[in-house]
């Protein structure tokens, strides 16, 4: 099968496109026809071991000392299952799903591997494989954040830096569907576009600093790490959380301290990646409550090219890889039962 690899760590100049084995199975796991995948965070900061100074090392250990370990990047997809391992009960050949592993990574090819009790589950109806592979990064990220450290309750103010990215337009959207009042923040060519995903207000960080202007939220989301919360702390209610998915000592070492004296709180963490997240998210979708937004759209060859675009920082919502996709919305052949996709 075709794959794209890197056997060392650098720019995207590393990724290469290559014949790879085709993988087979376990016994709980799937077999997954790839048809779609894109470039999250992880991805890009795995690929040129950019992790965050404090986590270099222990991201180093974990995935390669000298020369990375996931030799196939990609961490969410969406495709059809080729075949199920022998104790795999809850999918089956020909269903469409979407998903992702950021611990296995491996979507950057046709085919990959996944556990069925992984964060995996059936595509939502009516979106196509790339729409649906735009996913579960983002709104998994969101919705921990949010929901489970932020506690985000109907009618609080909620504000969301970095609101035009992956995560961003997951949160704006999450936050709008709890009910609460959000205010979105990203540069003046995104304003529109995150306004139409339901923010009651946005800010344009080029032209107004949202610190200045004498309001308080009572959550503070920072999607892309560019706050701090010494510059935030009047910003946020009394009560308020500060909530970090980008992060260093620095925010480690306040959330330890807040965590201690009470009142406004620092938190940084990992979103993890669970089942009932995902098919809570997918319930969303289907009630119109979350939508994807997709940036630019790159065939498997160009991964490096997706890659480049993705780390300048400046995309809007998701940039994503398609493989195998010759017409242009050829999932209409498998929702219609017709899987002649080869």
């Amino acid at each position: 099968m075709k794959a794209i690899v890197n056997t060392e760590y650098g720019p995207p100049g590393v990724l290469e496109l290559r014949e790879v084995e085709k993988p087979a199975p376990g016994d709980r796991e799937v077999l997954i026809k790839v048809h779609a995948t894109t470039v999250t965070a992880a991805d890009y900061r795995l690929r040129g071991s950019s992790f965050p100074a404090v986590f270099w090392l222990p991201g180093r250990l974990i995935y390669g000392l000298r020369r990375p370990k996931r030799t196939i990047l990609g961490t969410e997809l969406a495709g059809v299952v080729e075949a199920a391992g022998k104790e795999v009960t809850s999918l089956k050949k020909g269903d469409l799903v979407f998903g992702m592993d950021g611990s296995r990574f491996g979507a950057y090819a046709q085919y990959v591997c996944r556990s069925e009790n992984s964060a995996l589950a059936q595509k939502p109806p009516g979106l196509d494989f790339e729409e649906a592979a735009s996913i579960p990064f983002g709104a998994l990220t969101a919705l921990y954040f949010l929901r489970d450290r932020g506690k985000i309750r109907r009618d609080q103010k909620v504000l969301i830096y970095g609101a035009s990215g992956g995560v961003g337009t997951a949160a704006v959207q999450l936050a709008v569907s709890f009910g609460a009042v959000v205010t979105g923040v990203c540069s003046t060519s995104n304003l529109e576009m995150v306004r139409s995903l339901g923010a009651d207000r946005v800010i344009d960080y080029t032209r107004e600093d949202f610190t200045s202007i004498g309001e308080t939220w009572d959550i503070i989301f920072d999607t892309v790490g560019k706050t701090s919360f010494s510059r935030c702390r009047s910003s946020l209610a009394r009560e308020g959380r500060h909530l970090f998915t980008v992060f260093g000592l620095k925010e480690l070492l306040q959330m330890l301290w807040t965590s201690v004296i009470g009142g406004k709180k620092v938190i940084c963490d990992v979103a993890p990646e669970k089942k009932e997240d995902l098919l809570f998210i997918r319930g969303l979708v289907e009630e119109g409550k979350i939508r994807p937004v997709i940036d630019k759209r790159y065939p498997l060859e160009q991964a490096a090219k997706a890659h480049e675009y993705a780390e300048k920082g400046h995309k809007r919502g998701s940039v994503v890889i398609t493989i195998g996709l010759e017409s242009g919305r050829p999932w209409e052949l498998y929702e219609a039962g017709a899987c002649i996709l080869k």
